[in-house]
């Protein structure tokens, strides 16, 4: 009879300790998200940072030169399109992001094929800003990514937005990301070294 009466106390003791464990973390804009969401964005970013350092092809927004070889005059669309081909099968990023990569190239495809934006062979391209649009970095530690840390953290609505650092190096970038979660799983939505009207000089 004891048994019965301690059983219905047991089992509330069991649900109250297996609540606490969620750990609900809080921000001090009350941003309420839960630990297991920003462990996933974590591997998220280290997983897709590893992907483009080591996988992805290297050279973003190829161009090509005119025949003196003095002057880039267009797009290698058979590169670019090969790049947005292995961004949609990482499946890392979000459609809004690889609709907003494919936009850029084409759009500095246009530009140098119309002359509304130079480029000299030997000079600065006349847009992004001399770094890595990945990072918003000249140089990087080697294998950056097991340890990139997020920061700021505030998620509303299945959208995530975050900065993250390295901690190899005192000097790191606060490079800014936002994420959606689409059917559970989240994706990297946008890049802050990837603004369509920043990097073109809008």
């Amino acid at each position: 009879m004891k048994f019965f009466k301690l059983f219905p106390i047991s089992l509330i003791w069991i649900l109250l300790a297996s609540f606490t464990t969620l750990n609900v973390a809080e921000d001090t804009n009350s941003s309420i998200y839960f630990e297991s969401d920003k462990q996933q964005l974590e591997v998220l970013i280290r997983k897709a940072y590893e992907w483009i350092e080591t996988k992805k092809t290297q050279n973003d927004f190829d161009v090509v030169a005119n025949k003196k070889g003095d002057k880039y005059v267009g797009l290698n669309i058979k590169t670019h399109n090969k790049i947005v081909e292995e961004l949609k099968k990482s499946n890392f990023f979000t459609q809004q992001f690889i609709e907003n990569y494919n936009k850029i190239g084409l759009k500095i495809g246009d530009n140098l094929k119309t002359n509304k934006m130079e480029y000299f062979v030997g000079d600065l391209p006349p847009y992004g800003n001399d770094s890595n649009p990945w990072c918003d970095c000249q140089d990087n530690p080697e294998r950056f990514w097991k340890t990139l840390k997020i920061n700021n953290l505030k998620i509303e609505n299945n959208k995530a937005a975050f900065y993250w650092t390295w901690t190899e190096w005192k000097e790191t970038p606060k490079y800014k990301v936002t994420a959606v979660k689409e059917n559970g799983i989240w994706k990297i939505a946008t890049l802050d070294g990837l603004n369509y009207k920043s990097f073109l000089g809008l």
